[in-house]
């Protein structure tokens, strides 16, 4: 019993896996983008070989360093674990660097030390992303095991620049002891003692570190690293007491987010969400233009309008783009170009695709990051960042936000963007029927009276596309007057 309790601790099941089945292929896309996985080898300081992966746009922009965020995973997880990772994080313009620690996956050595030689591995890591002009900065995203390795490192490089703690534990010891009480292990009080010192001289010999000194309320108080930490409300393996304790004697800017689910169930969208606008915030990723900006810049020309204007052109394509969904019955096909057509954004819709493809009158390239699932990438990140940051902004008290804060300012965050990219039309046609329709019901009421039909015939296509033209026409002014009056001033 006391034996398979140690290989609980320092030898628990180890991930066998093939990294072309498990991992995401070498190139892939993501949301419209290209990305690649880079896969090398480290070598930590006991001459253990680390198999890492590291994902990036591609090609990598050169003379634009981008952020990364390093995922650690737990004591029976691997590099494949942060999978979801790059998906929250890649859109962003965040790169993503994953990780076998040693005694894990496909790296060498035999055991895993819950944190305390995993930290030097991260430090190994680190050294190499700090030698690389292309990453700018870095964060920490630790899951179990990961979130000590991360909270332990994070005390002694005050550099980093954000950490996700998840279900971290306080210290072992006080945690092989509650185990003792989970797996009903039927022993007197002063046996389990006895039990645990044998233990952690069998450990201390064969992983070559003190269970004793793996300690987090230790590394906490001289930490000042932005955190955000999350912690499963029906987790029994690392009971949620753990977080909320290291949370109350965190030196630093912290925030804290329960959810329902157990240490290893998936964790909720909204939990990602908080993930992802809390890096964009600690991290500052570029904006680098996307290729659906790219496009719409080719096809809408925008006259005078130039990038140094103080005008914010990626929206007014996507505002122009939105305008155009709404007028499609009005233009014909073959003057979209072929190049928008294909592309998997698909932002000019006919009336019937795009009844499919919107959601609460937003159109997709609008909603394409709230929604749940992207259709290729599964995308959790969002393009409105300032509503979202009401879900994880830092400098919380010591209380403990529910989830349904998070929701409820994510519902917001939705309202917002209908209001702000809803076409006026659009409004307009779901408040009031057309008046096409409100004749011809006029018309079938006098007819049934005057028995005198008349019919009611459609406005031409010329002149709805020369009110939609007039519409570009008037925007187009007024931005440009805004321009004049910021060069005035």
């Amino acid at each position: 019993m006391i034996e398979q309790f140690i290989n609980f601790v320092i030898r628990p099941p180890r991930a066998d896996y093939n990294p072309d089945q498990y991992l995401w292929e070498t190139d892939f896309t993501l949301a419209g983008r290209k990305y690649k996985r880079q896969d090398l080898e480290l070598t930590n300081g006991r001459g253990h070989i680390l198999r890492c992966s590291h994902y990036m746009p591609s090609p990598l922009p050169e003379d634009t360093p981008l952020p990364c965020v390093i995922y650690c995973h737990g004591n029976s997880g691997c590099r494949a674990d942060a999978n979801e990772a790059a998906v929250i994080l890649l859109p962003s313009n965040i790169t993503v660097f994953t990780l076998d620690f040693s005694g894990s996956g496909l790296s060498d050595g035999e055991y895993v030390s819950l944190g305390w030689h995993e930290k030097d591995d991260l430090k190994i890591v680190v050294s190499h992303l700090r030698s690389n002009k292309q990453i700018s900065r870095i964060g920490l995203w630790g899951r179990s095991m990961g979130a000590v390795t991360s909270l332990l490192y994070g005390a002694e490089d005050p550099s980093i620049a954000g950490m996700v703690l998840d279900s971290a534990f306080s210290n072992l010891f006080d945690l092989m002891m509650e185990l003792v009480d989970v797996y009903k292990i039927r022993l007197p009080k002063f046996t389990v003692k006895v039990a645990v010192q044998y233990m952690r001289r069998v450990i201390q010999k064969k992983a070559k570190f003190d269970i004793m000194n793996l300690n987090c309320m230790q590394a906490a108080p001289k930490t000042f690293i932005p955190s955000l930490f999350g912690h499963a409300t029906e987790d029994i393996f690392i009971q949620p007491r753990h977080s909320e304790i290291i949370f109350k004697s965190y030196a630093g800017d912290k925030n804290i987010i329960k959810f329902d689910g157990d240490h290893n169930s998936p964790r909720p969208q909204f939990y990602y969400d908080s993930v992802s606008i809390f890096f964009y915030n600690v991290l500052h990723p570029p904006q680098v233009p996307s290729a659906i900006s790219t496009k719409l810049e080719k096809y809408y020309d925008l006259g005078d309008l130039k990038v140094g204007a103080g005008v914010n052109e990626s929206l007014l394509y996507e505002i122009i783009a939105g305008l155009r969904s709404v007028e499609t019955d009005a233009a014909s096909s073959s003057s979209v170009p072929p190049s928008i057509l294909a592309a998997k954004s698909d932002l000019l819709l006919d009336e019937d695709d795009r009844t499919s493809t919107i959601i609460d009158d937003v159109p997709l390239h609008l909603q394409e990051n709230t929604n749940d699932l992207n259709e290729e990438c599964c995308s959790y990140s969002s393009s409105n960042r300032e509503s979202w940051g009401r879900c994880s902004s830092l400098g919380g008290s010591d209380g403990d936000p529910s989830s349904a804060d998070c929701k409820s300012a994510n519902n917001r965050q939705q309202r917002t963007l209908k209001a702000l990219a809803t076409p006026l039309r659009k409004i307009q046609r779901k408040l009031d029927p057309p008046k096409g329709e409100e004749e011809v019901k006029d018309n079938k009421k006098n007819s049934s009276k005057k028995k005198d039909p008349t019919v009611v015939q459609k406005k031409p296509k010329s002149e709805k596309m020369e009110k939609f033209e007039a519409l570009s026409q008037r925007i187009r002014l007024s931005i440009l007057k805004r321009v004049n009056h910021h060069r005035r001033q």
